[in-house]
């Protein structure tokens, strides 16, 4: 038995969330075309009988968000899970966009030399380049850092992810598992269906507002034939709130319908969803406001009897 913490690190958009979602084979992490979608590390579990080929694994692939500079309180807490995530992990995959230039980016490779943990390169998006550019492309990279394995895939068309699995499961070490057999992520369903819902702002709306929303679960209520869900998307400004509603509420019905259809699918119940739009000025400079989002916070919070966070 073979089993471990592969920390899933790169560059905004370099296709970590797809890489975790196509492996475990379920939705955990949400999808953009936009920059910093993923803004806290998410583990998804991967259980494997033994095989002829190979031996049984539990691989708990950590998701975390791009790497970038910090500029606001936010982004010093996202590059914080990037930290944390690399913390005691035992193999780090670092990917990178195969369609994007190569630029050595000191700051990513400043985080993987000081975690004294071997490295594979993941070169992804390989189906989006000509085979002729890809062996120039890996020969670059190689110069730049000892890697244990180069290993070039395609994470939305899950190509080289069979052979990226196997030599994952032989650079870990032997060990029991970590979690039960039947479980495929840490993640509460209540941060998955938050997290939902700030897919579809995201999908829905342009300019600054996808990066001033955030979603809270302030109420969620499970029976075997229904759950009640009231979530609130905050926003910085009154222009963004305008923007989330719509004229006539027909954005903020836009985006709670198709988050109500995918939540459903998630939970496997029917799903009453009530969506509310709240300002909280500045939200992602203030520290406090941060942690008390997080979802680990929450979940404290609502063990102990606590009330959620409000506006502010």
């Amino acid at each position: 038995m073979r089993s471990g913490f592969v920390c899933i690190i790169g560059r905004p958009n370099a296709g970590k969330s797809t890489l975790l979602n196509a492996l475990v084979g379920e939705k955990l992490a949400i999808v953009t075309h936009k920059p910093q979608t993923t803004r806290t590390r998410i583990q998804g579990i991967i259980n494997l009988p033994k095989k002829k080929s190979r031996p049984a694994a539990q691989v708990v692939l950590v998701d975390t968000p791009g790497v970038h500079r910090s500029e606001t309180s936010l982004d010093k807490k996202m590059m914080q899970e990037i930290r944390d995530a690399l913390h005691g992990c035992d193999l780090i995959l670092l990917m990178v966009d195969a369609t994007e230039k190569i630029r050595e980016d000191k700051f990513v490779f400043d985080l993987i030399k000081h975690a004294d943990t071997p490295v594979f390169l993941v070169v992804n998006k390989i189906d989006k380049v000509e085979k002729g550019a890809l062996l120039p492309l890996i020969e670059q990279y190689s110069k730049m850092f000892q890697f244990k394995e180069i290993i070039p895939i395609s994470a939305l068309k899950k190509d080289g992810l069979d052979e990226l699995l196997l030599l994952t499961i032989k650079a870990l070490p032997e060990g029991p598992a970590y979690f039960p057999k039947d479980e495929f992520t840490d993640q509460p369903a209540r941060f998955l269906a938050a997290e939902t819902i700030r897919e579809q702002v995201l999908l829905e709306t342009e300019q600054e507002v996808p990066y001033a929303a955030t979603v809270v679960i302030e109420q969620f209520e499970e029976t075997p034939k229904l759950t009640r869900i009231a979530a609130v998307i905050y926003v910085e400004r009154d222009g963004q709130k305008a923007i989330v509603i719509g004229k006539g509420g027909q954005m903020l019905k836009k985006i709670g319908s198709a988050a109500r259809v995918q939540i459903e699918r998630m939970l496997g119940t029917k799903v009453f969803l009530e969506l509310f739009v709240k300002v909280h000025a500045n939200w992602r400079e203030s520290r406090e406001f941060i942690e008390e989002i997080d979802w680990r916070r929450q979940m404290e919070q609502l063990m102990s009897g606590a009330s959620e966070p409000g506006e502010s």
